[in-house]
């Protein structure tokens, strides 16, 4: 069994994920992946397929170097007791950085509402 029929599912999913300048290749018996994720959580969902199909990462066969996207963002749901700085301290990023993403939605940076979708700078 080759590499990328090993990895088939992992590779599959990056082209779903539309991963910018995907590059798969196979050398010396290791599979290297390559691209720009659009987000960190599409590149978060590639590496958790990875894990499982190699849980304990021991076949040392595949390199995923998945950058992601300058100015890419991911989504969140405002809950009940958040401040930008507590959901800025839980994705690695600024309050400032979440505000900026967000001035349509925010127009006070003290005042967030439970519903809200906001846009997360990558950190």
């Amino acid at each position: 069994m080759s590499l990328q029929d090993k990895y088939k599912e992992l590779t599959n999913l990056a082209s779903q994920l539309e991963i910018a300048n995907l590059q798969v290749r196979e050398q010396d018996n290791v599979l290297y992946i390559d691209g720009e994720a659009n987000s960190a959580s599409d590149k978060e969902r590639l590496w958790n397929v990875y894990g499982e199909i190699d849980p304990d990462y021991r076949s040392a066969d595949v390199v995923m170097n998945i950058e992601v996207a300058v100015g890419a963002t991911t989504g969140y749901t405002v809950k009940s007791g958040d401040s930008l700085s507590k959901i800025g301290k839980a994705h690695g990023v600024s309050w400032q950085a979440i505000y900026e993403a967000n001035k349509d939605i925010i127009k006070n940076p003290d005042i967030i509402q439970p519903g809200w979708k906001l846009k997360i700078p990558t950190a």
